[in-house]
């Protein structure tokens, strides 16, 4: 066994997207790869036999590719992708000048995201479907498999020349209050609408009753669903003020624009919305939409609009990629966050509570996400997932309802096999007042990532990552993920504390965080390093500290009420909750927890870590992404310029043209080898002590 290098980076693909064909036979992945040369994540489209009798095959790379989804017949395959134009489209030009035209737009502008399909049963490259200027958002199929329906953005004329002079580095004009979201950029007021495309011939009708409008339309979209019973259904933000509101809607409208309904009544954010296979009933995801703590829920609506929770006796919140999902007309399945891990659960429509199935997931395993299919075959599989442990990069696997057994069809990172991969131990410890929540095993639970080598019955001390996770409205589970695998590899223990405010543990654990920063969560953390250290795991002298986002927050927070880390990087965090309202993307979740600025000063100042600068010690290392718009860099520069003038060890590192997230492969391997230059120039037993330039 070898050690992990930053360079086995590129060897790594990562599984994201996943749909199981109709008759459950084959299944179709989107994988992520890494380009060494053009420095890119690449993303590549896969088609495996569901029995994993054979190796899986590409059938494109294509940049963006996303979303596949099987014909109602499985016959054929759409997906997402921003793919140079298919020239069969331009077949038949008579006019020499618009060819020439044509060369030259396509060589001037990147390709937008279209719909594009492989027609399996005949072979061949993929067809493009549609071929929109703004794009193509999301689709669905129509039930006979001879139309779809997307979401697109279609501006007026008007609205076509203000986006030309944005393009021309002309002035930003918004009226709009959301003005601005992350990966996304500058907003307008450019409304998306659903359009019923014909596949054949490529021809579009606008359905006008269906558009979005409202703050979280670039991120959470129209989400169409056709169902059986040829209504589709999408989500829309029809409140008075959208841009001041979370909600998100249920509709459901006819391909012609006719009998538009809403089936819920403006008091959810609503995610997902999936028919059951006789078109009779809707499930979708339901969370409260100011309260971000309470866990989201499975709800099912008849067509009359009525609606329910029926997931709610679980006091468990869905998981991100855990969409229900139909096996018959009374029955579906979701992926639910259960302590500290993602899992799946049996749904039912009857009025039966849910329940949690594949028992023999271990704990130290995680499903990422999965698929399933009410009308399998004999010889098919009902349902796919994509697992994956500390010591198991992600791969599918096919199972039966009954997970009699786990079929393995993929086996994507064979060369990660002779690395030295972790060990995980799951460690509780008490935190906080005697009334908090707890959770099964104790006040707090962590996750210790430890080397391989590590003998836990004789432990040597080591030195300590402290990892922590974004959100705040998520958790860390026991999953493969490529920095900790890093850290370990070099000696490292790592620890993730999923702190109070976490989700997968229940409602009153998670929500304990609301309305407060800053002392739950750094108290939470201190006392889990407390207790490795208590256990002999670490040495007391060699420890360290980072976490990205709300990690970042949370690392100044840990660093100001204490200086037993001998460095930290807090990365594309907030520092200062009254200077970040409005320059972020965010208004709507801070205006919940705190109150607007204005009216609340005290509150926001309290609970920001830069009125503590005069307590912070720690040698930091601060980052951010140029372009970050969830967490602006301007939060970082004040953090680094009011510690480097007390005379703190700091440093400063913008990832140029970056948004909140770090992409690019290089950029991943500087991130990770800054940090460690940072906390080797700062460890008092690391051998040279000294920051080379990476």
């Amino acid at each position: 066994m070898s050690e992990l290098a930053l360079d086995d980076l590129y060897d790594l693909t990562a599984i994201t997207d996943l749909a199981l064909s109709p008759d459950g036979e084959r299944v179709a992945f989107v994988a992520d790869e890494f380009d060494s040369q053009a420095d890119k994540r690449r993303h590549s489209l896969f088609v495996a036999p569901s029995d994993g009798r054979k190796e899986p095959y590409r059938l494109t790379r294509a940049s963006g590719a996303s979303s596949p989804k099987w014909s109602p017949d499985g016959t054929k395959l759409g997906f997402l992708a921003a793919r140079e134009c298919d020239t069969a489209l331009r077949v038949g030009v008579s006019d020499e000048n618009d060819e020439e035209d044509a060369d030259t737009a396509d060589a001037d502008d990147e390709p937008k995201t279209q719909v594009w399909i492989f027609d399996l049963a005949r072979g061949g490259d993929a067809q493009q479907v549609t071929t929109r200027d703004e794009g193509v958002r999301e689709f669905d199929w129509e039930p006979d498999g001879e139309r779809l329906v997307i979401s697109a953005r279609d501006p007026t004329e008007d609205e076509r020349e203000t986006l030309e002079r944005r393009r021309d580095d002309g002035p930003i004009e918004i009226e709009r209050l959301q003005h601005k979201a992350d990966g996304v950029g500058w907003l307008d007021s450019v409304r998306t609408y659903l359009f019923v495309v014909d596949i054949e011939t490529g021809d579009e009708t606008r359905i006008d009753t269906a558009y979005g409008a409202g703050t979280y339309e670039p991120l959470m979209g129209l989400q169409p669903a056709w169902g059986p019973s040829d209504r589709i259904a999408f989500l829309s933000n029809r409140t008075e003020q959208p841009d001041d509101s979370a909600v998100y809607d249920v509709f459901t409208v006819a391909p012609d624009g006719g009998d538009l309904r809403q089936l819920t009544d403006s008091d959810l954010r609503i995610t997902q919305p999936s028919w059951s296979p006789d078109g009779e009933r809707l499930a979708f995801v339901g969370g409260h939409p100011t309260n971000w703590y309470r866990p989201t829920e499975v709800y099912i609506t008849e067509t009359d609009g009525e609606y329910e929770s029926i997931t709610a006796g679980l006091d468990r919140t869905v998981a991100w990629n855990g969409s229900p999902d139909w096996i018959d007309d009374e029955t579906l399945l979701a992926a639910i966050g259960d302590e500290a891990r993602s899992r799946l659960i049996r749904c039912h429509v009857n009025g039966d509570p849910a329940e949690r199935i594949f028992e023999e997931q271990s704990e130290y395993s995680t499903i990422s996400t999965f698929s399933a299919s009410s009308s399998a075959s004999e010889s098919g599989s009902d349902i796919a997932l994509v697992r994956t442990a500390p010591d198991a990069t992600r791969n599918v696997f096919t199972t039966n309802s009954d997970f009699d057994e786990l079929t393995p069809v993929t086996d994507m990172n064979a060369a990660f096999e002779d690395r030295e991969l972790p060990q995980c131990k799951r460690v509780h410890f008490e935190s906080g007042t005697e009334d908090s929540p707890e959770t099964e095993n104790g006040s707090i639970e962590g996750l210790a990532f430890l080397p391989a080598t590590f003998d836990l019955d004789n432990p040597d001390t080591h030195p300590l990552v402290v990892s922590i996770h974004g959100g705040p409205m998520s958790y860390d589970t026991p999953a493969f993920n490529f920095g900790r695998t890093y850290w370990t590899s070099q000696g490292y223990v790592v620890l993730c504390v999923n702190y109070r405010g976490s989700t997968s543990y229940g409602r009153a654990f998670s929500e304990q965080l609301r309305g407060t920063r800053g002392e739950l969560e750094s108290e939470d953390i201190i006392n889990g390093v407390e207790h490795l250290v208590d256990r002999g795991w670490v040495d007391p002298d060699r420890l360290f500290v980072t976490g990205f986002s709300y990690g970042g927050i949370t690392t100044a927070h840990v660093v100001a009420r204490t200086d037993q880390f001998a460095a930290a990087a807090p990365e594309h965090g907030i520092y200062d909750l009254y200077s970040m309202f409005g320059t972020d993307d965010n208004h709507l979740w801070a205006e919940d927890e705190f109150g607007l600025p204005w009216e609340n000063i005290d509150q926001y100042r309290e609970y920001s870590s830069i009125t503590r600068v005069g307590e912070m010690n720690t040698p930091l290392l601060i980052t951010a992404g140029e372009n970050d718009w969830r967490c602006p860099p301007t939060q970082a520069e004040q953090l680094y310029v009011s510690v480097k003038k007390r005379g703190v060890p700091s440093k400063l590192v913008v990832y140029q043209n970056e948004h909140h997230n770090v992409d690019s492969p290089e950029r991943a391997i500087h991130r990770l080898q800054t940090i460690e230059q940072w906390f080797n120039k700062h460890d008092p037993d690391h051998e040279t002590g000294t920051e080379t330039e990476p």
